[in-house]
């Protein structure tokens, strides 16, 4: 696909991993009156009326949904009926509006908690319905693996190009550092940050530390989706990630070390660990559509570390 000559509708557009991708779409030729960003205040895409009036109006080709609800172990435990239907209901009428309107290429962003909490690491594609996710995010990645099986059946039935990308855990400036809703890697910056600028001698750590977890940098992200959207048209769900893994215990030392903290880490033990093991086997991608992670994780930390203590905090 001539990603120049299509009109590219991108949901969630406007955050941390869509601007990220419209950059990367640009750079590739796409002219920028084609790439049409959805925001909230014009569209609530949880109602059909308003994914359908987007659709028509947008009029697009192609469209990759990024949206969704999503957050760390604590939004997942505070927030599971809503993380469940928002991010279900978005997709569902996604599709089905995709479907009607003669949308040549759907794009869907999954997710890594749709795999099975115990999956044999490295997680193979092979192994996504080979048992139950991980429970404190189960609603999450359960609505995002049933868009999976809608795209097959819709290929299957009204012949839509749908693809499934399965991306790990994203980081990289810009990312969300809510302390309500952020993932581990803006949610230890923050903490080591602010431990040194308080002079704390000591910064809790959630969990055991023994979980290990794999990491993308957003800009590969990106590049990825936007390889995929260009070069893949299967039906087979495919891994995004660099093909690494490191234990929550070695991150949060890593991140102290980086960010200047010398105190004490406390883990909270009563806190849970999430996913025992997440590392992806990235060949697919490799071999579907030639997407290989560039950026080295240690370069990747700083350059976020970095946006947070010049930028990010000023926003928080």
């Amino acid at each position: 696909m001539n990603l120049a000559d299509q009109r590219i509708v991108i949901t969630g557009g406007a955050g941390f991993l869509g601007r990220r991708l419209q950059a990367c779409l640009l750079q590739r030729g796409v002219p920028p009156a084609n790439l049409l960003v959805p925001t909230i205040d014009q569209y609530d895409l949880t109602r059909e009326a308003d994914v359908e009036r987007m659709v028509e109006t947008m009029d697009p080709t192609v469209v990759i949904h990024l949206a969704a609800e999503v957050g760390g172990i604590g939004a997942n435990r505070a927030s599971p009926g809503r993380f469940f239907y928002a991010n279900m209901a978005m997709g569902l009428h996604l599709i089905e509006h995709a479907r009607r309107h003669g949308v040549a290429k759907f794009v869907q962003i999954g997710t890594i908690c749709a795999y099975p909490k115990d999956t044999p690491v490295p997680f193979r594609e092979e192994d996504l319905w080979n048992g139950y996710p991980e429970p404190t995010n189960a609603p999450y990645g359960i609505a995002k693996k049933a868009l999976g099986v809608m795209l097959a059946a819709y290929r299957d039935q009204y012949d839509l190009n749908g693809i499934f990308l399965l991306p790990v855990n994203l980081y990289g400036p810009g990312d969300n550092f809510d302390p309500a809703t952020s993932h581990v890697i803006p949610a230890l910056i923050r903490k080591f940050c602010r431990a040194v600028d308080t002079g704390a001698e000591t910064v809790e750590v959630w969990g055991t530390g023994r979980a290990s977890r794999e990491f993308l940098y957003v800009d590969d992200a990106a590049r990825g989706i936007a390889l995929a959207t260009e070069r893949y048209d299967g039906a087979d769900p495919v891994n995004l990630g660099a093909g690494f893994e490191i234990t929550i215990a070695d991150l949060a030392e890593k991140i102290k070390a980086m960010t200047g903290f010398t105190g004490q880490l406390v883990w909270d033990t009563a806190q849970p660990d999430g996913q025992p093991r997440r590392c992806l086997d990235t060949t697919r991608a490799a071999e579907r559509f030639g997407f290989r992670a560039e950026v080295d994780f240690d370069e990747g930390l700083r350059r976020t570390i970095a946006w947070w203590q010049s930028e990010g905090r000023r926003r928080l």
